[in-house]
């Protein structure tokens, strides 16, 4: 599966998936999004549930078990993660790790490659948005662990602060494709406009509601022109 242009289509959508709630409406969608991300730290308890009504996913699936520190749900291990991703990793389209963890996951980012499961390598910060030459180190480094896409989610609670994000997208100084997002007080209008500046994927939640601070949902991505093409 080959990353689109993003500033010729616009990016991909993905529904993400991170309760039982979301699962149940994501069953039901009669036109589901481009990608399913699986929040498989949030869905830890249903994983039997969850994989018994895979088939019924209309959409390719991204799987990610978030690290603790960069936004993860019930506190797991990395070993509880690595048994989740290893688990789920058939099913899977794309696998998503954390830059800080794919030096201890490599053997899973090697098995992803050997079974053409592409790699999202992401990077979370939630207190701010580090300097372009910041982004640019941390692209390089996911591009040198593997990544087929780099995915950057920020706080972007000041205009400097989603300026520097939008610039790493379109100065694209990274050979990788980009999937940026922001998060906090500009995060939803930063979403919008990453999206149409080039970011490979648009993450929106399956239902209306959402804990995280400017998600916007595939509704209003839709009602906004950035809606799935499938």
């Amino acid at each position: 599966m080959t990353a689109r242009s993003s500033t010729t289509h616009g990016p991909r959508v993905v529904g993400v998936i991170a309760s039982r709630a979301d699962l149940s409406r994501a069953l039901g969608m009669r036109k589901p999004p481009d990608l399913f991300e699986l929040r498989l730290d949030h869905l830890a308890g249903i994983v039997e549930q969850l994989e018994n009504k895979l088939p019924r996913l209309r959409a390719p699936l991204i799987i990610t078990a978030r690290h603790p520190q960069e936004g993860g749900a019930n506190n797991l291990s990395l070993r509880q993660r690595r048994d989740l991703l290893t688990r789920f990793l058939p099913h899977a389209d794309y696998v998503d790790v954390e830059l800080r963890s794919a030096s201890a996951l490599r053997s899973l980012l090697m098995l992803a490659k050997h079974k053409k499961v592409r790699r999202i390598i992401s990077f979370h910060n939630f207190k701010s948005t580090p300097s372009l030459g910041v982004l640019m180190v941390k692209g390089r480094a996911a591009k040198a662990c593997g990544a087929n896409i780099f995915k950057v989610a920020t706080l972007t609670d000041t205009p400097i602060e989603f300026t520097r994000l939008l610039d790493f997208v379109t100065r694209k100084n990274v050979n990788l494709p980009v999937a940026a997002m922001g998060i906090g007080k500009l995060g939803a209008i930063s979403r919008i406009l990453l999206a149409r500046a080039g970011s490979a994927l648009a993450y929106a939640s399956v239902s209306t509601e959402t804990d995280i601070e400017g998600q916007l949902s595939l509704e209003q991505l839709r009602a906004l022109g950035i809606a799935s093409r499938r």
